[in-house]
C-alpha cells in the first residue's frame, strides 16, 4: 500500500500524543514494505526521510492546501490519512476533494473534530466529508462513542501500542517524589493543582512544563515555594521515576489520556478527573474525581494559540482528600499502586501494532463523494466570511 498522512502538527520532529501515535502506525506500515509519506505543518519547509517515512513540512500549511493535492496527485496513495489536528479542516476539506474515496480520517482530540459539544469549531459540511470517508479511526472505546452520538457515524477503535516493550519499570514510592502533574495550564485543570500545591506545603509538587504552558502559567507556579518547575523530557520516564503520583486534574473533554496509562504502567498512582476518556484510562482504578468542565471558549487566544476557556469554580476537597489519603496512608497507598499497574499492564498487554495494517487492508473505497466543484466551496464557512467582507470593502472604495 501507498498511505499518505496529513496533519497540521510537526512531525519532524514529532510533537503531541497524536504524533507519536500516528507515526508508531506508520512506522510498522513502512516496516511491513508499504510506502509512507507524511504532509505536515512546521515551522520550517523541508523534505526528510526520518525512520524510512518521507516528511514533507510546510510553513503554514493550512494557507498551502495546494501543497496536500499536488502530493495526493502525484503519489498516488491508496489511503490518505487525515489526522484531527486541522482546526480548521482546510486538510480534510482538501482529501475529500482530491481522493474523497480513500479518505480515513484519524479521531484523536475531540477538541479539533468538526462536531460535539467539545469542538472548537464546528462545521456542517466538514461533518459530512467525515461521514462519508472510508473509515474513520477512534484512539478508545468512549471516542468512538462521542463520535458516533455527535457525528452519526461509526469509528473503529484502534488504540496506539506506543507505550514501548515490557518489562515497564516500576516507580512507586510511598513517601518520596514529586506529585506530578503533566502539561499545567487552564484547560488541564492547573487552578486545582495550584490550590493543591497551596494547601499542602510541606509535600513536593512537580510541573511538567508541555504544549499549552503559558508563561503566565509558570509565573503563577514559580510563586509557590514547594512548586517544581520541570522542563520538557525526552523520555516520560525521566520524569515519572521523580514522581510518587500523576494528577490529572483536566477540565476539557479527554479523548483518552495517554499519560495516566503511562504513570500506571509503572506503579504510580493515578489522581483524575472524570473528564471524557480519562475514566476509560483508569481502567476502573481508583480516584477518579468529578469536576465541573469547561463553559466553553473566549474569542481569544493565548499565546500558545489556544482558545482562552471559560472556567466554572471546582471543589477542591475530594482532591485534597485523596493526596491526604495516598500520602498518609502507606497501605492506600500501595493498594492503588498495584492495582494500577495490574490494570495496566493488562490494557497494554492487548495492544497490537499489526491491527492499523489490518484495518487499512481490510477497507474498501467509499462510494464516490461529491467533491466541491470549485474553490469556492472547498472554503469554510469563515473564509467565505472574510473573503466577502473583503470584496466589500474594496467594492466601497470603487
Amino acid at each position: 500500500m501507498r498511505i499518505l498522512l496529513a496533519a497540521n502538527a510537526s512531525y519532524d520532529p514529532p510533537k503531541g500524543g497524536s504524533t507519536r501515535s500516528n507515526l508508531i502506525w506508520l512506522r510498522h506500515l513502512a516496516s511491513q514494505g508499504h510506502i509512507c509519506r507524511v504532509v505536515c505543518g512546521s515551522s520550517l519547509s523541508g523534505r526528510t526521510v526520518p525512520g524510512g517515512i518521507e516528511v514533507l513540512s510546510v510553513a503554514d500549511l493550512p494557507r498551502h492546501t495546494d501543497v496536500l493535492a499536488h502530493e495526493i496527485e502525484t503519489f498516488g496513495p491508496d489511503w490518505v490519512l487525515v489526522s484531527s489536528e486541522d482546526l480548521s479542516h482546510t486538510l480534510l476539506r482538501q482529501a475529500a476533494h482530491s481522493a474523497p474515496s480513500r479518505l480515513v480520517y484519524l479521531a484523536h482530540t475531540p477538541q479539533w473534530f468538526p462536531f460535539g459539544p467539545a469542538s472548537w469549531y464546528r462545521d456542517e459540511q466538514a461533518t459530512s466529508m467525515i461521514r462519508r470517508a472510508a473509515g474513520v479511526v477512534a484512539i478508545g472505546t468512549h471516542t468512538a462513542s462521542y463520535i458516533e452520538e455527535h457525528a452519526g457515524c461509526r469509528a473503529t477503535v484502534i488504540h496506539p501500542p506506543m507505550y514501548g516493550q515490557p518489562p515497564y519499570p516500576d516507580f512507586s514510592c510511598f513517601d518520596r517524589g514529586a506529585l506530578l502533574m503533566v502539561n499545567p495550564c487552564a484547560v488541564k485543570g492547573i487552578s486545582i493543582f495550584r490550590s493543591l500545591a497551596q494547601a499542602f506545603p510541606r509535600l513536593p509538587f512537580a510541573a511538567l512544563d508541555g504544549w499549552g504552558t503559558t508563561a503566565a502559567d509558570r509565573s503563577s507556579l514559580a510563586a509557590i515555594h514547594n512548586v517544581a518547575l520541570w522542563k520538557t523530557v525526552a523520555g516520560i520516564d525521566e520524569a515519572l521515576s521523580k514522581a510518587r503520583m500523576l494528577l490529572m486534574p483536566s477540565l476539557w473533554y479527554e479523548g483518552f489520556g495517554l499519560i495516566a496509562m503511562e504513570a500506571m504502567l509503572r506503579g504510580l498512582p493515578v489522581v483524575a478527573s472524570d473528564s471524557g476518556g480519562l475514566i476509560e484510562a483508569k481502567a476502573g482504578t481508583g480516584y477518579v474525581i468529578p469536576v465541573r468542565p469547561i463553559r466553553g471558549y473566549r474569542p481569544e487566544f493565548d499565546e500558545t494559540h489556544m482558545p482562552v476557556p471559560v472556567l466554572a469554580e471546582q471543589d477542591i476537597q475530594p482532591w485534597a482528600d485523596a493526596v491526604r489519603r495516598l500520602t498518609e496512608d502507606r497501605e492506600a497507598y500501595n493498594e492503588e499502586s498495584h492495582r494500577s499497574r495490574a490494570a495496566a499492564l493488562g490494557f497494554v498487554s492487548r495492544l497490537r501494532v499489526e491491527q492499523f495494517e489490518e484495518f487499512l487492508l481490510g477497507l474498501s473505497p467509499s462510494a464516490e463523494a461529491p467533491a466541491p466543484s470549485s474553490r469556492w466551496e472547498r472554503l469554510t464557512p469563515a473564509q467565505r466570511a472574510l473573503l466577502l467582507a473583503r470584496a466589500k470593502s474594496k467594492a466601497g472604495r470603487v
